[in-house]
C-alpha cells in the first residue's frame, strides 16, 4: 500500500515534469529547454521502476540557474608572528562570470579554525549582510576584509600563540556554497621542555600547562617537523599538540632509535592523555618586551633573582622567552641565570670556547638548589 501511494505520487510528477519540457520545447526549442532546468539530474532507479511499474527509464532535470558558487584563497600558506596582523585570504565568484553574488540571496561568509585531526571546527567569524560575530579569543581581533564585493579574506590582529593552524573559508549563498583552505604559520622556535621532577613526568594536560607556564603553546608536529628540518635534534620523546608522542634525531644513535637508522622525527604514537607521562616540545614566538641579563654586584638566590627583577621594573624570565630571545634576536650571553621555573641556563648564539664550542643553543645547567648563591638572573620586561 505504501508503494502504491509513492509510485502514484512519482507517476504524477514525471508527468508534469514531461509537460513542462513540452511545453519549453515548443516556445524555445529543445536545447533552451534542457538549459533552461538545469544541469543536476535525478535517475530513477529500477528497483523502483519495478515496484511501480513503469516500463521505461526516465531522466528528470532538475536545474539551478545560474553558474556554480566558487571560494578560492589565492595563497594556502601564510606567515606572521606572535603580536602581528595577518590577513587570510579568501575570494568568491561564479563560475564563468566576473559576478561576486547572484543578488537573489544574502551572501553569508563563514570562517572556522580546524583542529589537528580535522574531526572539529572552532568557529572563529561569521557574516551574513549588516549582521557581524566574533567567537571566543577572537572577538575584538577579527574582521572582514571586503575589499571588493566579493572578498571575503580575514584579518587578524595581535595575533597570538594559539591563532596557528588551518582556517576554512566557507561562502553559502542560497543552497549554492564552497570552500577554501588557508594556513597560518608563525615564526618561532621549538623547544624541549621537561620540569624540575625530571625526564617522563608530565601527562598531557600537564604538558599544556607547563607550555602555557613558560611563555608558550604546546608544538604541533608541523612545528616540530620544521624544527627537525632546522637542525633539532632531541632524544627525550614528548607530547604534541595532536595528542602524539614524538622526538626529532638528526644525528642516529643507539640509544636513539638506533645508529643504522635514518634522521626523521620518530614516532611513540597517540598514548593514554591522563596516564601516559613523558616531556614536551613547546613553540614560542616573537614578543613585545625587553629579555635582558641583570647586571649585579653579586650572585643570587633563586628568591634574591625573583626580587632583584621585581626592584628593576620587570620580572624573571621564562623559558619561552629565553628561547625566542636567542633564536629570533640572536642574543647572546655566557652567564648562567635563573629563570622562572627555578632551571639556570644561558643562551649562546656564537660558539666559542667554554661557552658552547660545538653548537649554537640554549645552554641548560640544571634545577639547583635554589639555596645556592651561584647564579645571575635574566629578566623580562614587558612592553605595555
Amino acid at each position: 500500500m505504501v508503494y502504491r501511494n509513492l509510485c502514484d505520487d512519482i507517476s504524477y510528477m514525471i508527468k508534469e515534469a514531461e509537460k513542462a519540457l513540452a511545453e519549453l520545447h515548443k516556445v524555445n526549442g529543445l536545447a533552451e529547454a534542457m538549459q533552461a532546468t538545469g544541469e543536476k539530474s535525478y535517475k530513477q532507479e529500477s528497483t523502483l521502476k519495478k515496484r511501480c511499474g513503469l516500463e521505461h527509464e526516465r531522466i528528470i532535470h532538475i536545474q539551478e540557474n545560474g553558474p556554480r558558487l566558487l571560494v578560492v584563497a589565492e595563497q594556502a600558506k601564510i606567515f606572521s608572528h606572535r603580536g602581528g596582523n595577518v590577513t587570510l585570504p579568501c575570494k568568491f565568484y561564479h563560475e564563468h562570470t566576473s559576478t561576486a553574488g547572484s543578488g537573489t540571496h544574502k551572501i553569508r561568509v563563514k570562517w572556522t579554525k580546524l583542529t589537528s585531526d580535522y574531526l572539529k571546527e572552532v568557529d572563529v567569524f561569521v557574516a551574513m549582510g549588516h549582521h557581524r560575530k566574533s567567537y571566543g579569543n577572537y572577538q575584538g581581533r577579527v574582521f572582514l576584509r571586503e575589499s571588493s564585493e566579493n572578498d571575503a579574506s580575514l584579518i587578524i590582529t595581535n595575533i597570538m600563540l594559539e591563532d596557528y593552524g588551518r582556517y576554512k573559508c566557507e561562502v553559502i549563498e542560497g543552497l549554492e556554497d564552497d570552500t577554501a583552505v588557508v594556513a597560518l604559520n608563525l615564526e618561532g622556535v621549538v623547544f624541549p621542555y621537561s620540569p624540575r621532577l625530571g625526564r617522563y613526568n608530565l601527562n598531557f594536560h600537564e604538558a599544556q600547562r607547563a607550555c602555557l607556564d613558560q611563555d608558550s603553546v604546546i608544538a604541533s608536529f608541523d612545528q616540530l617537523y620544521d624544527a627537525w628540518r632546522s637542525g633539532l635534534d632531541w632524544c627525550n620523546a614528548g607530547w604534541l599538540s595532536d595528542g602524539s608522542v614524538q622526538y626529532p634525531i638528526t644525528k642516529p644513535r643507539e640509544p636513539c632509535g638506533g645508529k643504522n637508522t635514518v634522521p626523521g622525527v620518530r614516532n611513540y604514537g597517540f598514548w593514554d592523555k591522563d596516564k601516559s607521562r613523558y616531556d614536551v616540545f613547546c613553540f614560542t614566538s616573537n614578543f613585545n618586551g625587553r629579555f635582558y641579563y641583570l647586571i649585579h654586584p653579586t650572585k643570587l638566590t633563586y628568591d634574591e633573582a625573583v626580587q632583584a627583577c621585581l626592584k628593576d621594573g620587570a620580572q624573571i624570565a621564562k623559558v619561552g622567552q629565553i628561547f625566542a630571545a636567542w633564536k629570533l634576536l640572536g642574543y647572546d650571553r655566557c652567564d648562567a641565570g635563573w629563570l622562572a621555573d627555578g632551571s639556570v641556563r644561558y643562551p649562546i648564539s656564537r660558539p666559542r670556547k667554554r661557552c658552547s664550542p660545538n653548537e649554537a643553543a640554549v645552554r641548560f645547567v640544571g634545577f639547583p638548589d635554589k639555596k645556592h648563591k651561584l647564579y645571575g638572573v635574566y629578566c623580562f620586561r614587558a612592553y605595555i
